[in-house]
């Protein structure tokens, strides 16, 4: 059964696969609450950050790997996969491939997202990029 809140995590992957950030009227409410230290609140805050996203990350591809909808709850677990070819969150373009994961947690009023909260691998994403250094000491960088 296709419930509200499958249908809004359908169109964040549709927004994140065809890079249109102007999908967010679709999904995310105007006063959006974002717990997320990369993206302020609101949704023109989010199309800005998926903006400045798309283009460090231009091939970009989200699977998503589990969804939960629980009253007005939806979990989605992610993979994001792309080439960092522009600057990412103040980080030049490195050239290199990009495996991110998240685990996001909306809450749904209204047919809309209006809060949000995530988990993201971003150590392990700044070391592919090379913006930190693998963990395991110089051993591990041999």
């Amino acid at each position: 059964m296709t419930t509200p809140g499958h249908q809004l995590a359908d169109l964040f992957v549709e927004m994140t696969n065809t890079h249109d950030p102007d999908l967010v009227d679709r999904f995310i409410a105007e006063d959006y609450r974002n717990h997320n230290d990369f993206v302020a609140d609101g949704r023109e805050a989010n199309r800005e950050f998926w903006t400045a996203y798309f283009a460090g990350l231009p091939d970009v591809k989200v699977t998503m790997e589990d969804l939960i909808v629980s009253g007005d709850r939806v979990v989605g677990r992610f993979v994001y996969r792309g080439t960092h070819t522009g600057a990412l969150l103040g980080i030049p373009a490195s050239g290199k491939p990009v495996e991110m994961r998240s685990i996001d947690i909306w809450r749904v009023r209204d047919g809309l997202f209006v809060e949000h909260w995530d988990q993201l691998n971003l150590m392990q994403m700044f070391q592919q990029i090379g913006a930190l250094p693998p963990l395991g000491g110089p051993e591990a960088r041999a």
